[in-house]
């Protein structure tokens, strides 16, 4: 039985190919399709790591070409599509009536004889008849080349295509190899109708970067909500989210050190590990608030819910990693992905740690005193415009009317 590891997709009817790499190169022009082919092939096969690079192109099928003569065929009076009816009909053939027995209707096709189109002599030999009802032979009109062709034209989106392929060596991103395969289209040149498309995981990656962004954005905004309902305030979630940005560099840190690449399962896993890192927060400025509402001074209730929340913090952090230590470190099917995603929270938790415990109380200290400010200063506005309606601050003129001293 064919698998997986032999190259050959075992769900596919065709026998295709699994490629990690895949794009489609498109355009009208089918030979210009195919020099693109080639040196996007040969730029791409420089970059180490991206190996069996290939394309479904194969230009290997014996064919026979008419060049027909446009100029002979005006004179003579041949229109050109009568030419291409003529020899479809003779080679390949084409319905021309239909033949019904009982409930089953047959179509018949009209078609020369084996025997009868053997040699291009044959085709050369064929007559067409012109506007003025005359006869012209065939071979006076065209001219005949063996060549090579394609064995199939793959089209999408109605335009011809070309599909390239290849594979990775283990350590070889595959965002490496999308990354250098679009240098080398760029350094092609094409023209504004010849362009490619990525296919099969290239296409998802791409697809999943650009999401990404937009979740990440979505999940930054449902946490605000959530945490501003919770502490029903506009600021304490500000505090709690602050250091969420920073776990993100601490995540792809672990990723490099741990030799592992960015895809789709270490992003969930980022997610994961954004949710985990978020309740170190709560727990530090919910029993903040709770020591300041019994009268205790802000320094020293942020000293005190630090230290109290500590250890709940640190056991929650050694159970999640010690937890994820065995899908880390497993092996079997799916070990990747499941992996991946163990992987990043290990990592980033254990370096973000120390940042998000520094980061909570500094943010909060910070933000309180902004608040404080900002309050004072409505106090000050407020008390000097009670002043000023009950009189006590009077504004000053340059003169009073009527005390013009010196008139006489």
């Amino acid at each position: 039985m064919i698998g997986e590891a032999d190259g050959v997709n075992p769900l596919s009817t065709g026998g295709s190919r699994i490629a990690e790499v895949e794009l489609n190169l498109r355009g009208p022009d089918l030979g210009r399709l195919q020099e693109y082919a080639d040196r996007l092939i040969a730029g791409m096969r420089t970059l180490p790591g991206l190996v069996d690079v290939d394309t479904t192109l194969a230009v290997r099928t014996p064919e026979l070409r008419l060049l027909i003569d446009r100029e002979k065929a005006s004179d003579q009076g041949v229109n050109v599509q009568d030419i291409a009816a003529t020899v479809q009909t003779f080679i390949a053939g084409q319905p021309v009536s239909k033949f019904k027995e009982a409930d089953q209707q047959y179509d018949i096709w009209l078609r020369a004889d084996p025997g009868q189109r053997r040699t291009p002599d044959d085709i050369a030999d064929l007559t067409v008849q012109s506007r003025n009802g005359q006869l012209v032979r065939l071979g006076n009109l065209v001219r005949l080349r063996e060549d090579l062709g394609p064995a199939q034209v793959d089209r999408i989106d109605r335009q011809r295509s070309i599909t390239i392929m290849g594979d990775l060596l283990p350590g070889r991103p595959l965002g490496d190899a999308v990354a250098h395969t679009e240098k080398i289209v760029r350094e092609l040149d094409m023209p504004p109708l010849y362009n490619i498309q990525w296919a099969g995981r290239a296409k998802g990656l791409a697809e999943s970067s650009q999401n990404f962004l937009l979740a990440f954005a979505l999940s930054f905004l449902f946490m605000y909500m959530v945490l501003a309902a919770q502490f029903e305030s506009f600021l304490h979630p500000i505090t709690i989210l602050l250091a969420l940005p920073l776990v993100v560099p601490c995540a792809l840190l672990s990723l490099v050190l741990t030799g592992e690449a960015l895809n789709i399962y270490s992003t969930l896993g980022l997610f994961m590990l954004l949710g985990v890192v978020k309740k170190n927060g709560i727990l530090q400025v919910d029993y903040t608030n709770t020591l300041r509402a019994q009268g205790v001074a802000r320094d020293e209730a942020i000293l005190r819910a630090n230290r109290v929340r500590l250890r709940p913090i640190l056991m929650t952090t050694v159970m999640l990693v010690l937890g994820m230590v065995p899908i880390a470190l497993g092996q079997g099917p799916g070990a990747g992905s499941r992996g991946s995603i163990a992987r990043v929270i290990v990592g980033g938790q254990l370096l973000s740690l120390l940042i998000t415990l520094l980061i909570t109380p500094v943010a909060y200290s910070l933000f309180d005193d902004v608040s404080r400010v900002g309050l004072m200063n409505r106090l000050r506005s407020g008390v000097t415009a009670l002043r000023r309606r009950a009189g006590q601050v009077t504004p000053r003129t340059a003169s009073q009317p009527g005390s013009q001293e010196g008139v006489r």
